[in-house]
């Protein structure tokens, strides 16, 4: 008999994500501007911004809760048309994880999750505000992650390389 793990034995131990909950967990809409952003030319400039948070849950049931928090400014000129601010929440566990394995799953992975959802209530408010649907592109969250890692390592602390 070989050494070499059998298919239903490398699928009982391979990593799983499993979304326990998932929810707005806060919301802002500023409309300032929604006679501004009628007028002129063109569409408004839009300032996106992405954050993802992790809370740890309790160790013993890894049990996380991964925020993922998407900002929107547009602006016409100098004039601010609307800002919107959504966090938007999970709560995950995760199941056959090694540590190694946690981090590229809680900061790529359930975030990938949560952003389709994130991103339809983003897209809800604002033609509800009176404007053209905002539809965020799609988001890397693996550059994300790659970023993030490589800011880390060069805190002030820490010699550039």
């Amino acid at each position: 008999m070989s050494d070499t793990p059998q298919p239903e034995e490398q699928a009982a131990s391979a990593p799983v994500i499993r979304v326990l909950a998932q929810f707005t967990k806060d919301l802002s809409f500023e409309n300032p501007g929604v006679f501004s952003g009628q007028e002129g030319q063109g569409a408004p400039e839009i300032e996106l911004g992405i954050d993802v948070r992790v809370e740890p849950g309790p160790p013993d049931q890894n049990i996380f809760g991964v925020d993922l928090k998407l900002n929107a400014k547009a602006k016409r000129e100098e004039a601010v048309v609307f800002i919107i601010e959504l966090v938007y929440s999970g709560v995950f566990q995760l199941q056959n994880a090694t540590q190694a394995d946690a981090e590229p799953m809680l900061l790529i992975e359930c975030p990938r999750l949560l952003f389709p959802f994130a991103r339809r209530i983003v897209a809800e408010i604002t033609r509800e505000g009176g404007h053209p649907p905002l539809l965020i592109d799609p988001i890397d969250f693996v550059g994300l992650y790659r970023q993030q890692k490589i800011s880390v390592q060069r805190t002030p602390d820490s010699p550039v390389n």
